[in-house]
């Protein structure tokens, strides 16, 4: 036999009697210890009991969520100075409804002039029961004619200013 032809053998029972690379298994994605798996399970409980009090909160917050909706079509009657006077008498009524809802009867259902004004100042944040001070004391026991002629610029603050209070007023827990 040849050299080369020799050669060529012995490449070729090199290259039979070799095998693949041997590659690691892959590595699990399971935790290895039970620090991992408690670790889980606090990391389960807490975004239950955070999903639980967006539950809880968005329920308790639905009596704004009515306000609000309601306010818009006020928002509407305000604009028009045909309905502007029922549209103040209703914002009025919803300022009490959602205050109805958020306290005690018995401490909200009697306020009435200073009392009430001072109650909305009372529990608001920023203020909005200032401007809402206007509608309570003065345009909601005027005759239809005032409140017909007001400009629309103070029946939008009115607007904002409730819109602000039913948003932002805090309610002790």
């Amino acid at each position: 036999m040849e050299p080369a032809a020799k050669l060529d053998r012995i490449t070729e029972m090199a290259l039979h009697s070799l095998h693949d690379i041997a590659t690691p298994e892959p590595v699990s994605w399971m935790p290895q210890t039970w620090g991992w798996g408690v670790l889980a399970g606090a990391l389960l409980v807490m975004l239950a009991l955070t999903g639980i009090r967006w539950i809880l909160r968005y329920r308790a917050n639905a009596y704004r969520r009515e306000a609000l909706a309601l306010l818009n079509v006020v928002d509407e009657q305000l604009r028009n100075p045909a309905t502007r006077c029922d549209g103040i008498l209703e914002l009025g009524e919803i300022l009490k409804r959602t205050a109805l809802a958020a306290w005690p009867r018995r401490e909200v259902a009697s306020l009435s002039g200073d009392g009430w004004v001072r109650f909305l100042d009372a529990h608001d944040q920023d203020g909005a029961g200032r401007a809402l001070e206007r509608l309570l004391d003065d345009f909601e026991y005027h005759r239809a004619e005032i409140v017909a002629d007001l400009p629309s610029n103070v029946c939008s603050d009115l607007v904002a200013a409730a819109r602000d209070w039913i948003e932002r007023h805090h309610v002790p827990a």
